[in-house]
């Protein structure tokens, strides 16, 4: 068995109306959880609707019932560690217990360009991360006031008041493939890895070598829950995936290949998960079988519910 959960890409039109109807939607249809994006903006113009993410998810804690949720990922780079920590506690309260506390550095030079948050390089980037997760960690987990005092980020007896209903608050969520820095980080202070786009062989490896880091650290391999974050383009019908598949057949090396060869192809190299019902249930068992326990998918079409739909009933119950 594995979840399914949705991701959506909040930076490319999400607005009131489309949050409000995903949510609804993602609640009742059975889906694991509702995740998103947290940018100001796209890497490049136009710029578009993009909801607030912290807003967007305290509506999901009082709106739905079922689901859980949270931010793949919510950059330090501009999200404040301290406010960031407080916000998610009471998101989570709010929720009886569903928030899930995605962390990463950032990565988008755009967005901090236009809205004035600093970047920097990668080394300054992974450097303020780290202290970032040792903040919120220290602040979600800690009943005593915490001190620290680092390059980024300083606390002098802080204490988050009133304390997580939930023992050490949010679960933490770290992102990303890197085997030098973000999965030992992953080791170190979080409760769920979130790889992207890796194969079924990809992730396996990944996952065998956190499990090494978190007996180098002191856990144990159970304590970090495996997830990935994936493209779905889902076909209803074959009609439906013909149509799809035809802006991939202006490639020369894919002329004569049938629907099911195609899609073999690109699932293979991991453009996405795709096809119709049959293909996709076969595609995200293959994940399971490498360890996957939950698969957050990008949904990218905002309006289109009835695929939704048809995605959760002819795809959930198999899996």
């Amino acid at each position: 068995m594995v979840e399914v959960s949705l991701m959506i890409e909040g930076q490319n039109g999400l607005n009131w109306p489309y949050w409000k109807r995903l949510a609804a939607e993602v609640d009742q249809l059975g889906f694991a959880g509702l995740f998103r994006s947290d940018h100001f903006t796209n890497p490049n113009p136009p710029d578009l609707d993009s909801l607030e993410m912290i807003v967007s998810l305290a509506y999901l804690a009082d709106q739905t019932k079922q689901i859980h949720f949270g931010p793949l990922v919510a950059p330090i780079s501009f999200r404040e560690p301290t406010l960031l920590a407080r916000q998610a506690a009471s998101i989570d309260d709010l929720s009886g217990g569903r928030m899930i506390l995605g962390l990463g550095a950032g990565w988008q030079e755009r967005e901090h360009h236009n809205f004035g948050h600093e970047l920097g390089d990668i080394k300054t980037r992974m450097a303020r991360f780290e202290e970032g997760l040792e903040v919120v960690t220290r602040l979600l987990r800690s009943d005593e006031p915490v001190t620290f005092e680092g390059q980024f980020f300083q606390l002098r007896d802080a204490i988050l008041l009133p304390r997580p209903q939930r023992a050490g608050g949010p679960r933490i969520l770290i992102g990303g493939n890197g085997l030098k820095r973000t999965l030992p980080l992953t080791a170190r202070y979080a409760d769920i890895w979130n790889g992207i786009f890796l194969t079924p062989a990809d992730f396996k490896a990944h996952s065998v070598r956190l499990d090494e880091l978190l007996i180098a650290a002191g856990r144990q391999p159970g304590d970090v829950k495996r997830t990935m974050m994936h493209q779905i383009i889902f076909a209803h019908d074959d009609t439906d995936l013909a149509q799809k598949l035809n802006v991939y057949r202006l490639n020369p090396d894919f002329h004569g290949l049938s629907n099911d060869e195609l899609v073999d192809h690109l699932a293979a190299n991991t453009t996405a998960i795709i096809g119709t019902a049959k293909h996709v249930i076969k595609q995200i068992q293959t994940y399971a079988q490498a360890g996957v326990e939950e698969l957050m998918l990008q949904w990218f079409d905002f309006e289109d519910v009835e695929g939704l739909r048809a995605f959760a009933t002819s795809v959930l119950p198999h899996i």
